[in-house]
């Protein structure tokens, strides 16, 4: 997980073949971290996006010292849907930093739904990270920060439903807004980890170290980076083990049409 790096002018910024599956204007994020990250203390309010790679956060006060924190599948762990007798359904798990992320360690998170919704995101988010998983390679390629920092305003498709029905199973029926166009932004790099694609390419290592990082710093990141591929990192309890659901023959509703079913 990184902190303050999923953001841009305002809005959400995505890996190069990153897709925003869901969007939700109206989460609360709680987390317990380490006494060493004060970005974390407090709830905090703003917006949450579902991708093929990961959950993003952004915060909705632009003077919060917390912007945006970025929740990678392959680094989430005892991840569990939550349905108390009083008060709202939420998510709650544990996720470790990822290198270069701004922070170093493991934290506790708790999301909750302002608006509902809780059940819906977290069973599209274990199935996405139990594709995920599915598509990690043997020998993961070394994690390198993103060599070109310049980013762009994402083109339509990254935050437009996909027309196919390899993503059946998203709930857009509940989730029909899409993110205004304006505030989805793209950088060069291609995601450093897996996603519920398996055609999605990895980069290819860099020839030399990044700017501002020695060959030592390199070797830790690499290590650092097999960790996130155990399996077992991610889990899901038994009643919520989500597994892929068979997809149907035919694709998911535009975001236009899930409206109108839900008017």
């Amino acid at each position: 997980m990184s902190l303050n790096s999923a953001h841009a002018q305002g809005g959400v910024l995505i890996f190069a073949g990153e897709r925003i599956l869901i969007y939700y204007n109206g989460i609360e994020i709680a987390f317990d971290g380490p006494s060493s990250v004060p970005q974390m203390k407090g709830k905090k309010h703003g917006r949450v996006y579902l991708t093929t790679h990961r959950v993003i956060f952004n915060c909705k006060d632009g003077k919060d010292s917390l912007q945006s924190f970025s929740f990678p599948f392959l680094l989430m762990r005892e991840v569990e849907l939550e349905q108390p007798v009083f008060g709202a359904n939420y998510i709650k798990g544990k996720i470790k930093s990822e290198p270069y992320g701004n922070w170093d360690g493991e934290a506790k998170f708790k999301m909750y739904f302002t608006h509902g919704g809780a059940i819906e995101f977290g069973k599209a988010m274990l199935t996405a990270a139990s594709m995920a998983s599915r598509n990690r390679p043997a020998q993961p390629p070394p994690y390198t920060p993103p060599m070109n920092p310049g980013f762009y305003a994402a083109p339509p498709p990254a935050y437009e439903p996909p027309r196919n029905s390899y993503y059946s199973w998203v709930p857009y029926g509940t989730f029909p807004d899409a993110p205004p166009a304006e505030s989805v932004y793209m950088m060069g790099a291609p995601p450093p980890y897996p996603g519920v694609d398996p055609n999605m390419a990895y980069p290819p290592a860099p020839t030399a170290p990044p700017n501002g990082y020695d060959a030592k710093a390199q070797e830790a990141a690499a290590s650092a980076y097999y960790d996130p591929y155990n399996s077992h990192n991610f889990y899901a309890p038994a009643a919520q083990n989500m597994a892929p659901p068979a997809y149907a023959s035919a694709p998911p509703p535009s975001y236009s049409e899930a409206a109108k079913k839900t008017d």
